[in-house]
């Protein structure tokens, strides 16, 4: 699988890059955000892990333009440890992050969790959702989400969550209960990253939060999906 790793620092870039090669990735380099929109375009990575703080343009500029055409996974690397820095780079598009330090085998384990969920994605079954009469649908094995016919781009940890709940409608989920569904019972993260996404996800499927149709809230605990499947 091909990874792109985006990075000012010479240093780090060579670290992440033989501890990927070593892991039978190909792994291709770019230390300026214009770099990584060339080699974007004309290689598709399946990944891309991207540092925030570069010289030409911001890595938040790098995702929302990756973002306008693709969904493959971004892990975002950043020196910024604090929760809003954490936050922004979500609700931008970003599927998770690392801060610096870090050591490379928790960088490979986030690169190892993001392309299971990618393959277990193009793997799935020939699974359709719908709920509302047709208004929402889910498309497990292409990835797709349209509302009232018309496709909602969703990133992999958004479609991922909106999965898990349409799958399980009126139960409740905890906040937790979904960091370890998403991540994996061994993320050490904020809690809030479920706030950011199901908040994305509102707003691309037109769902309100004050009188929402799809997903609810559940104050002091987390979230719910309100409505049952479309009887077939």
């Amino acid at each position: 699988m091909k990874i792109l790793v985006v990075d000012d620092e010479e240093n780090i870039l060579q670290v992440i890059k033989a501890y990927l090669e070593k892991n039978n990735y190909i792994v291709y380099k770019a230390d300026t955000g214009r770099g990584a929109i060339h080699l974007f375009e004309n290689l598709q990575p399946d990944l891309i892990v991207l540092d925030l703080m570069l010289p030409d343009m911001t890595g938040e500029e790098v995702c929302r333009m990756v973002r306008k055409s693709s969904n493959v996974p971004i892990l975002m690397l950043t020196a910024k440890s604090s929760e809003d820095d954490m936050v922004n780079g979500l609700m931008i598009g970003a599927d998770d992050y690392i801060t610096k330090p870090f050591s490379p085998r928790e960088l490979l384990a986030r690169v190892i969790s993001l392309l299971r969920r990618t393959n277990q994605r193009e793997q799935g079954n020939m699974s359709l959702l719908s709920y509302a009469q047709g208004c929402l649908t889910m498309d497990l094995e292409r990835y797709e989400v349209r509302i009232h016919e018309e496709p909602v781009s969703l990133t992999h940890m958004e479609f991922k969550l909106l999965e898990i709940l349409a799958k399980h409608p009126k139960r409740v989920f905890s906040r937790l209960e979904l960091v370890n569904l998403t991540q994996g019972d061994t993320f050490e993260g904020f809690e809030r990253t479920i706030d950011v996404h199901i908040k994305n996800i509102r707003q691309k499927i037109g769902d309100d939060p004050k009188h929402p149709v799809f997903i609810g809230t559940v104050f002091g605990v987390g979230y719910k999906f309100l409505v049952s499947p479309d009887e077939k």
